[in-house]
């Protein structure tokens, strides 16, 4: 059972993209991929000319999400147009092109090269172009013409690493078969690395790292050496200020510690100036106290005195 659902997936996408390729042959369609998510089906479409796949305001776009929901049965399906920035390698896209200018009458032999010549200036290693069949006029024998330029792995592996694409021509003679191997910039075989260069390479990146490295403690050496610089300015311009902070604290705390001694000074002869007239204070009381003393013993001894007197002057009288 689990066989079977993953041939009719196989199979439903095998139609997906020929329908796709059907309606989307002038927009230059390459190759589409289906990516599902929870929510929504994303179908990736890669073509060369995304304005032809789009159409005014998004038409063709709708028209072919209704179509590919109601025909295959895709639950929310969300085609996103993904535009071929090199079509020249491209191998899909090169195939296309020699295809339809074949087609429309144009002679094989200028197409061919023509292609091949457009693949090696935009920077491909190695292309290969066969076309095979009705190459001559009506009556002629079909044959098979090849175009390399380049390097190209065709066994093994490697061979994996080439980008190949074929399609089938039909011009008024008769079918022309077209295969295309384009090996790409940046692909590096193993047989094409060159030890000597490779640790040329690795030297040259060693020496500019020790060269990186020597200019980062170098201008390391120069930041510290501006901030040292920078520090000392700072403490030659604080030091005089610092001075002059001290000298005016070490001023005021004199002239406070004056102001104290002439404070305690002024209190001192102040409390003495309050004992000296408590003193006298005293000394007055004490000498009021003693003449009211005295006065008293005088006006008590001239009673007394007038007294005797009265007695003695009764006592003649009586006689």
């Amino acid at each position: 059972m689990i066989e079977k659902t993953f041939i009719e997936q196989g199979i439903k996408r095998s139609q997906l993209e020929e329908y796709l390729r059907k309606e989307l042959e002038k927009a230059g369609f390459t190759k589409s991929d289906v990516v599902k998510t929870p929510l929504v089906t994303r179908i990736i479409v890669n073509v060369t000319r995304p304005g032809l796949a789009i159409g005014k305001s998004g038409q063709n776009i709708r028209q072919l999400t209704e179509m590919i929901e109601s025909k295959f049965k895709i639950e929310n399906p969300q085609i996103e147009i993904k535009e071929i920035t090199e079509p020249n390698l491209d191998a899909i896209a090169v195939v296309n092109k020699v295809k339809a200018l074949i087609e429309r009458g144009y002679s094989w032999r200028s197409v061919a090269y023509k292609a091949s010549h457009d693949i090696m200036s935009a920077g491909a290693q190695g292309v290969d172009l066969v076309l095979a069949g009705k190459l001559t006029g009506k009556g002629g024998r079909k044959r098979k013409q090849r175009i390399a330029e380049g390097y190209m792995k065709k066994v093994g592996f490697q061979s994996s690493w080439v980008d190949m694409a074929k399609a089938t021509a039909y011009p008024k003679p008769g079918a022309i078969g077209i295969k295309v191997r384009i090996v790409r910039p940046g692909i590096v075989f193993p047989d094409k690395i060159d030890v000597k260069k490779l640790l040329e390479d690795r030297k040259a990146k060693e020496e500019e790292k020790k060269a990186d490295s020597v200019e980062e403690k170098t201008a390391e050496k120069k930041v510290e050496e501006t901030s040292e610089q920078k520090k000392a300015e700072k403490k030659e311009i604080k030091e005089p200020e610092e001075k002059e902070a001290g000298e005016k604290k070490k001023a005021e705390k004199t002239g406070k510690h004056e102001e104290k001694k002439a404070g305690k000074k002024e209190e001192k002869q102040e409390e003495a100036e309050e004992h000296h007239k408590k003193a006298e204070k005293a000394e007055n009381k004490s000498f009021s106290t003693e003449t009211g003393k005295g006065k008293q013993k005088k006006v008590e001894a001239k009673v007394i005195a007038a007294k005797e007197k009265k007695v003695v002057k009764e006592h003649k009288g009586g006689k």
